[in-house]
């Protein structure tokens, strides 16, 4: 099985996790009257569920055999969002590094990481606007050892109509007893 089929089948069971974890709510329906039309009530009805697709790069700095240096991985993503009103929601947010690195576990020791796949179970807060704080636990999956994970993250969605929306995000991650990483990147998001 190669690694695109083992993260195939690992978004796929996070999703069904995150699916059976949320209570299904009715969708609240906010109308202007008698009158509003269909586009009126397009636009002001509150949508729940946020799928998006996001292009990464993450920042690991590091001590290679080569020296001391910044790798710049590039990232895919996929979040899986649910918002329990228009301030609070929670987001099953999934990345995949596409190429393998070399990063310092510990003094002297080297650790090679190939393709891994990070999951993480974010709550998520919109204190202003569309900026979205978000935090949350995780893990990282690889095939030589998997970490435990904590992320701390921004992103600000900026609607472009018919609930399509764009997000900048930077967001930090830290791997108990191994290393940190910061990452932005571009989401292409839509409310359901």
């Amino acid at each position: 099985m190669n690694n695109f089929q083992k993260l195939g089948e690992a978004v796929l069971a996070a999703s069904f996790a995150l699916l059976a974890s949320i209570p299904t709510f009715a969708q609240n329906h906010v109308g202007t009257g008698q009158h509003e039309t269909h586009q009126a009530t397009e636009m002001h009805e509150f949508r729940h569920w946020r799928v998006a697709v996001v292009v990464y790069h993450t920042y690991i700095g590091t001590r290679t055999t080569e020296g001391r240096r910044t790798l710049i991985v590039p990232s895919l993503g996929l979040d899986l969002e649910y918002w329990f009103n228009e301030k609070w929601g929670i987001g099953s947010h999934n990345d995949l590094e596409l190429v393998s690195f070399e990063v310092e576990r510990e003094e002297e020791i080297f650790v090679e990481r190939e393709t891994p796949v990070l999951f993480t179970l974010d709550a998520l807060w919109k204190p202003w606007k569309e900026l979205v704080v978000m935090a949350g636990p995780g893990i990282e999956i690889e095939p030589k050892e998997n970490l435990f994970v904590f992320r701390v993250g921004l992103e600000y969605e900026i609607e472009i109509g018919s609930h399509w929306d764009v997000a900048p995000t930077i967001f930090y991650d830290s791997r108990t007893d191994a290393y940190d990483t910061f990452t932005m990147g571009l989401g292409i998001g839509k409310r359901f």
